[in-house]
């Protein structure tokens, strides 16, 4: 799972910060201040650095110019009011892969994550659908934090429904993936599904299957 760091001194931000990238299938850790990020980024390597740069203590570009100088080279999104033109390019100037004023929206965020992830090759190892995480590392399917055991078949059934989640999936593709060539095994492998994560997936009369 992609682990993200969170600088953020404002509590209600910060905690929004936390389960939003929670829901989206991120291991997201906040720190109201720098005092034990470093020690956090020796011990656990996080994948990205989500940093507000008006902290308490140590400002928070001053912080990642800091590491980047030490030969720390983790992904850095400064997230912040300090909106004026030099204070942006100076952020850029200290490490910054790229740079989000306050006030931002959810979504913008979550993209430009993705954006900074993908330039540094860093793939998500978990799909999510609504509330339910499955961790294509672990071989686990999560939801609301609880773990629902699969079968190796149910795991890669569901892996095809949450990678094409705008899809409706044929009965042939559906029978490629479970290695049958019959049909009833399809309803069958749907029911047992369903049975366990809670009927999230539906038929599409004449077609197939789809997420709801």
């Amino acid at each position: 799972m992609i682990t993200i760091a969170i600088i953020e001194d404002e509590e209600d931000l910060l905690e929004l910060l936390e389960f939003t990238l929670q829901q989206n299938g991120y291991d997201a850790v906040g720190f109201t201040n720098t005092k034990k990020v470093k020690d956090f980024i020796i011990e656990e390597n996080p994948d990205l650095l989500i940093v507000d740069r008006n902290l308490p203590g140590v400002e928070g570009s001053v912080f990642v110019k800091d590491l980047k100088q030490e030969g720390y080279e983790i992904p850095v999104i400064f997230l912040t009011a300090k909106a004026d033109e030099d204070d942006i390019v100076e952020g850029f100037e200290r490490g910054a892969d790229d740079y989000i004023t306050k006030p931002f929206k959810m979504k913008e965020l979550l993209a430009r994550i993705k954006a900074v992830l993908k330039r540094y090759n860093i793939s998500a190892s978990v799909v999510s659908y609504k509330d339910y995480h499955l961790d294509l590392n672990g071989r686990t399917l999560t939801h609301e934090n609880i773990d629902i055991p699969l079968t190796p078949s149910e795991f890669r059934l569901l892996e095809l429904f949450f990678k094409n989640q705008k899809r409706t999936l044929s009965r042939s593709e559906i029978m490629d993936e479970l290695g049958s060539t019959n049909e009833k095994s399809v309803n069958v492998a749907i029911n047992r599904l369903n049975h366990k994560i809670g009927n999230i997936i539906e038929s599409v009369r004449g077609v197939g299957y789809k997420l709801k």
